[in-house]
């Protein structure tokens, strides 16, 4: 099956947004074209600005702009419009409530031949403790393309993470709803959540432990906050534990949502799966996701290790 660059699914999803809605401008800090936009800069030059390295001050800009009623839409590394100008974000955009649009490429580890410093492990944690800002985390090129028409149309801050390694499409096109999860694969042995780039590694997973006779509910959950909670207890009551997996730290993003969710709705075991809290390593992607345990076969071991009497290899 064709593997899809994210980056240009995103790129072109919202210059055709852009190409109907006036209001819609492109902002970059010299990352225009990796982030999907050179068609977009040269066929609309009017409303497509190159600030250069200065992420701090298009995050201000671009809430400038959005007090004019412009729709603002800020692209570039994770860490970099997240981490680096997160003064402005919570200031700029949370507090004053700017309709603002912040995309973090090559999200995670995707930027993994480029080390620590380019990782972007953290995101979800600190994006989501803003008052008020959605955060996004699309599941393949398809979800891209409708979560990039939900927030440009949704009036208010918003984040989301993208990665950039070509990713197949899994799922059924539709109607991209922000708050809201999805059960795609049925099962009442345990139940895997995850997000982003995970989830389908997550459906490869049970596909696999379905064989070995583990049946595995997934819920893939592209937004991280508003958390669909309904789905979260729904999950915990009809398989009575979870697993988290996501490419972020075990603290601070969706593992410790649904921990926070369960603990007060309907408690039970969450293992979570992620990168532990360190300065992660660099190399070849696949090959990080292995050495963390992200992998397909990472997670199947995650699983048989959270059910009593189903060690790995037993089965």
């Amino acid at each position: 099956m064709e593997k899809i660059d994210p980056r240009k699914a995103f790129g072109k999803a919202v210059s055709e947004i852009a190409g109907k809605n006036k209001d819609v401008v492109i902002l970059s800090a010299d990352s225009g074209g990796s982030s999907g936009f050179g068609e977009f800069s040269k066929a609309h030059p009017e409303r497509y600005f190159e600030f250069g390295i200065m992420e701090q001050g298009v995050v201000g800009i671009a809430s400038g702009l959005a007090t004019t009623g412009k729709v603002p839409v800020f692209c570039a590394i994770a860490p970099f419009v997240t981490a680096r100008p997160f003064e402005m974000l919570r200031n700029d955009c949370g507090y004053m409530k700017q309709n603002v649009k912040i995309v973090g490429r090559n999200g995670g580890i995707t930027y993994s031949d480029l080390g620590a410093t380019h990782h972007s492990l953290e995101d979800y944690a600190i994006m989501r403790m803003i008052p008020g800002m959605v955060v996004l985390a699309p599941q393949d090129p398809s979800e891209i393309t409708a979560a990039a028409k939900a927030m440009l149309e949704y009036n208010g801050p918003v984040y989301m993470r993208i990665g950039n390694e070509p990713q197949e499409v899994f799922l059924q096109e539709k109607q991209f709803e922000i708050g809201k999860g999805q059960v795609l694969c049925e099962g009442s042995d345990m139940a895997i959540i995850s997000t982003g780039l995970m989830t389908a590694k997550a459906v490869k997973a049970a596909e696999k432990l379905r064989k070995q006779g583990i049946a595995v509910q997934v819920v893939g959950m592209p937004t991280i906050s508003p958390v669909d909670r309904e789905i979260i207890v729904e999950a915990a009551r009809k398989t009575g534990r979870i697993l988290t997996v996501e490419e972020h730290y075990t603290e601070g993003g969706l593992g410790s949502i649904v921990s926070e969710v369960c603990s007060e709705e309907y408690p039970v075991p969450v293992k979570r799966l992620g990168i532990p809290k360190v300065y992660a390593t660099s190399g070849p992607y696949e090959e990080i996701l292995s050495f963390y345990g992200l992998d397909v076969d990472g997670i199947v071991r995650a699983v048989r290790e959270s059910l009593p009497g189903m060690e790995y290899g037993n089965g």
